[in-house]
């Protein structure tokens, strides 16, 4: 039971930041379009599945959220690379903001799982 309400709380999580993050991506200049749209928030709502179902052995649970982040984060950050550059970000710096808000995410996302709801890494022996 404490391993589904892990990965119910921590991908739950993860679309709420999904969300958020596509606010925060559609609130520049220009229109965003709706398949970028989805991939922002299917790929923060796959940090949060990937955390709720992971059991890795990393030393604390707010590394394990940091390492789930950026890995999870890179597709996007590569697929940012396609995009045009704007005034606001290259496509260099749109790439390191990418993987280092999948790191905050992630890292929330454990805050969240781990600490409010109680749902902890269950580590296999």
């Amino acid at each position: 039971m404490q391993k589904t309400k892990r990965v119910i709380v921590a991908t739950f999580s993860g679309l709420l930041f999904g969300i958020v993050c596509f606010f925060l991506a559609s609130s520049g200049s220009g229109k965003l379009p709706m398949p970028v749209a989805y991939q922002i928030i299917a790929s923060r709502t796959l940090i949060g599945f990937a955390i709720g179902i992971s059991c890795l052995s990393i030393r604390h649970w707010s590394l394990h959220g940091l390492v789930m982040g950026m890995i999870f984060s890179l597709p996007l950050a590569f697929s940012g690379l396609m995009a045009p550059e704007t005034p606001e970000f290259t496509k260099t710096s749109m790439f390191i903001w990418t993987i280092i808000l999948g790191m905050i995410y992630g890292l929330l996302i454990e805050v969240i799982t781990s600490l409010i709801f109680k749902a902890k890494i269950q580590v296999r022996n």
